[in-house]
């Protein structure tokens, strides 16, 4: 199995003992213990099933968007998680005899080694790199495992999971001329967001690996507006001691006091000018083609450098 690693599973761990005393979670730590990714599965089943119908339509052009490519085809999958939405655009280009070398990008080994097995099962050409696509310099070494044109995907709402207006410049940063860039963001439709079981359990697994149970405390969920633009909504979810704990990082343990929030990771939601302004006059994109989910809460954006 061909991984390259830029963020080592002892970075990891110690980011996650610092984020335990600064009590804020970031993304990666979701994705990170057996227990996270058992529990992202479960979530993702329905979003998933949202985005199927657009990704395979967007896999069925998939050969006639890279036709100035030639016959190779570099896929770098931001945020790939376990393949699963890659896999569709990996085997339309195969079938349509193009060259294809596949480089998922993920935090999580667990994800990462999935997603890197499920290409060489379908004979694809694959290097797995693990990295945090928070850090821009992550960004760049991973697209630079290949020269342009290449095709970047970041669906799955990934976007959604970081400060949007920040990462979407640090992604346009390493689109060049004649690369492509498949992005999708979950909508914001004015229906409230009651959390589902599925969700609970998943903003808390992290938690569980620190020790913590669902009697410790409570996970509140909160939907607030960014100022910083009409349209852009941020989910929080932050869970709040009800006694006195020891968090354990490791070989490390963190007290935390009774009433003692830690914010966990939040969720992005976006109107579509708001997405589309994001794309266009923020990051400095061209968006060539648009498409909605069936269901109307994904939208995905095909753009290029402008």
């Amino acid at each position: 199995m061909n991984i390259e690693v830029l963020l080592t599973e002892a970075e990891i761990a110690q980011e996650f003992a610092e984020s335990l005393e600064a009590r804020d979670l970031p993304e990666k730590f979701f994705y990170w213990t057996p227990m996270s990714v058992r529990r992202w599965k479960e979530l993702s089943e329905r979003s998933e099933e949202s985005l199927k119908a657009t990704w395979e339509s967007l896999a069925a052009k998939a050969a006639d968007l890279t036709k100035p490519f030639g016959g190779k085809v570099p896929l770098i999958s931001l945020g790939a998680g376990e393949g699963l939405k890659d896999r569709v655009f990996l085997r339309a280009l195969a079938a349509a005899g193009r060259d294809v070398k596949y480089f998922p990008v993920d935090a999580s080994q667990t994800l990462l080694e999935t997603a890197v097995a499920g290409a060489e099962d379908d004979d694809i050409e694959v290097l797995g790199i693990k990295a945090d696509i928070a850090s821009h310099m992550h960004l760049v070494l991973a697209s630079d495992v290949s020269e342009a044109p290449r095709l970047f995907l970041m669906v799955g709402n990934t976007l959604g999971g970081f400060d949007p207006m920040d990462q979407i410049k640090q992604v346009a940063d390493v689109i060049q001329k004649g690369d492509i860039l498949v992005i999708d963001a979950r909508l914001r439709d004015g229906a409230p967001l009651p959390p589902r079981v599925e969700q609970q359990r998943f903003v808390f697994a992290p938690l569980e690996a620190a020790g913590v149970s669902p009697d410790d405390g409570q996970v509140e969920f909160m939907e607030n507006r960014d100022d910083r633009l009409d349209g852009l909504y941020m989910v929080t979810r932050r869970f709040q001691a009800a006694r006195d704990l020891r968090l354990q990082a490791g070989a490390k343990e963190v007290p935390m006091a009774r009433g003692e929030r830690i914010l966990l990771n939040f969720r992005y939601l976006y109107t579509a000018e708001a997405f589309r302004w994001l794309l266009t006059e923020h990051a400095g994109l061209r968006v060539v083609g648009e498409m909605s989910s069936p269901d109307g809460r994904f939208i995905t954006a095909v753009c290029i450098r402008a």
